[in-house]
C-alpha cells in the first residue's frame, strides 16, 4: 500500500563550515537531533578526492560569480543554496568548494549565523576561509533578500532552502506504484450523515487498517503517463488531509432473525487541504523525512520529460513542484540538479529565396532540484526558471 520512496537519508553534515559553497552543499533541510550529531554525512571517494585536489590550488576565478563578495556574514534566514549563488556561478558544485578550505572545514555541510566567510583571492586563484564573528555586521556583508525566508535547523544550522517550499509535499506528493488505493481503507459515512467533514470532525472507516493509526487521505488516484512511450509510470492522488484513529470497528450480534450489522472504525479528520468525503481513501503517515540534501549532478547523462504539474496548475513557475519520468530505476538520486530545456521554436529563414524552414536550437532556461525519488518518478522542485514550464518539457544534467 505504500509508495515505494527509494530516496536515500544521508547522515548529518556536521558544523562548522563553509568553503566558499559548501554552502551550496543545500545540506540538511530537516535533520533531527540525532542526526546533527552523528558527523557521518556520506562523502563519496570522488567527491572527497575533487575536493583535496582543489585544496591544493583553489578554486579560478573563472568559476567566481560576477559580483562574489569579499566577505559575507551569515545572518538568520540565508540558505546555503543563495549563499553559495553569491559565489559561484553553479552552487551544486560543491566538492570543489569544500576543498577551497579543507583544513578548516572538516565536515562541510552545515553554517550557522554569526560565521564570517571571507573570500581570499591569490595568484589568479580562490579561495574562502572562515573569518571572526562580528558585531555589530561589517559593512561589506552582502544581505540576501528580498526572496522567500529559511529557518533554522534544531541544531542552530541555516537551512539548504526554505523549509516551507518542499516541507507539505514530503508526506503530500505521492506516487503509487499500482493503483493499490483502490483496495485501500475508504471512509464509507460522516458525521450526522454530512456530505463533506473539515478538521475535528467525524469520520466512519471501513477496511484493513493494519494496525496503523494516522493516516492520510486521498482521493481520485489518476495514472502518471511517460509523454513519449505514453506508458503508466505510476498512480498520483490528490491529497486531502490526515485523519487519526480514534475507535475500532467491529460486528454487532444479529438479533433473531435479523442480520449481524458491521460497525465501521471512528476517524477524528486532523487536517484538510481538501475537505473530505465518502469516498476518500487512507494510506498509513510514513515515517517522517528528517533527510539532508546535497546538491549534485548526475554522474552520468540523463535525459527526460516533465510528467505532470503538481495541484490544479497546467504550467509551473519558480518555486513550484513538477513530476519527471525518471525514478529510482534510472539512476535518479534525492538532491540531483537538473537543467531545463526551452524546445526551439520553428522559424522561417526570411534572407533564403527559398523560406526555409528552420528549427532553432533548444535553449537552457531554468534548474530542477529533486528531493523525492520513486521507483519510476521523481519530483522536483524548480529553483529557476525564465518562462513557464509544462507537460513534455525536458531536462538533462546541468
Amino acid at each position: 500500500m505504500s509508495p515505494s520512496d527509494r530516496s536515500g537519508v544521508p547522515r548529518d553534515w556536521g558544523r562548522a563550515v563553509l568553503t566558499l559553497g559548501l554552502a551550496a552543499t543545500l545540506g540538511s533541510p530537516w535533520p533531527s537531533p540525532a542526526l546533527a550529531a552523528a558527523g557521518d554525512f556520506p562523502i563519496t571517494e570522488q567527491q572527497r578526492a575533487t575536493a583535496t585536489q582543489v585544496a591544493q590550488a583553489g578554486v579560478a576565478l573563472s568559476d567566481l560569480a560576477a559580483n562574489a563578495p569579499e566577505s559575507h556574514t551569515v545572518q538568520r534566514g540565508d540558505t546555503l543554496w543563495d549563499i553559495s549563488k553569491l559565489f559561484l556561478k553553479s552552487p551544486w558544485r560543491w566538492p570543489q568548494l569544500w576543498g577551497m578550505n579543507l583544513d578548516q572545514i572538516r565536515n562541510p555541510h552545515l553554517i550557522y549565523p554569526g560565521q564570517v566567510l571571507v573570500l581570499v583571492k591569490e595568484g589568479g586563484r580562490a579561495r574562502l576561509v572562515l573569518g571572526q564573528d562580528s558585531s555589530p555586521v561589517p559593512g561589506n556583508t552582502v544581505k540576501l533578500s528580498p526572496r522567500a525566508r529559511a529557518e533554522l535547523l534544531p541544531n542552530g544550522a541555516i537551512a539548504a532552502i526554505p523549509l516551507h517550499l518542499i516541507g507539505p509535499f514530503l508526506n503530500e506528493a505521492v506516487v503509487f506504484d499500482t493503483d493499490a488505493l483502490a483496495l485501500a481503507p475508504r471512509i464509507v459515512a460522516t458525521q450526522e450523515n454530512r456530505v463533506i467533514v473539515s478538521r475535528g470532525e467525524t469520520a466512519y472507516v471501513r477496511g484493513d487498517l493494519a494496525g496503523a493509526r494516522d493516516f492520510r487521505l486521498f482521493r481520485e488516484p489518476k495514472p502518471l503517463l511517460d509523454p513519449e512511450t505514453r506508458e503508466v509510470l505510476g498512480f498520483e492522488a490528490t491529497y486531502v488531509g490526515t485523519a487519526e484513529f480514534v475507535r475500532e470497528g467491529g460486528v454487532v450480534a444479529a438479533a433473531e432473525g435479523k442480520e449481524a450489522a458491521v460497525v465501521p472504525a471512528t476517524f477524528t479528520i486532523s487536517s484538510t487541504r481538501l475537505e473530505a468525503g465518502v469516498g476518500d481513501r487512507l494510506s498509513p503517515v510514513p515515517p517522517s523525512e528528517l533527510a539532508a540534501y546535497a546538491p549534485h549532478p548526475p554522474s552520468g547523462s540523463v535525459e527526460g520529460r516533465i510528467i505532470s504539474v503538481y495541484g490544479e496548475a497546467v504550467r509551473a513557475g519558480q518555486n513550484q513542484i513538477v513530476a519527471l519520468n525518471r525514478g529510482a530505476r534510472d539512476g535518479m538520486e534525492r538532491g540531483h540538479v537538473l537543467a531545463l530545456w526551452r524546445a526551439g521554436r520553428v522559424a522561417i529563414d526570411s534572407t533564403d529565396d527559398k523560406r526555409t524552414v528552420m528549427r532553432l536550437p533548444d535553449e537552457r532556461h531554468g534548474l530542477l532540484f529533486v528531493f523525492r525519488v520513486f521507483e519510476r518518478v521523481s519530483y522536483a522542485l524548480i529553483i529557476s526558471v525564465q518562462e513557464p514550464v509544462g507537460v513534455g518539457d525536458r531536462f538533462t544534467q546541468p
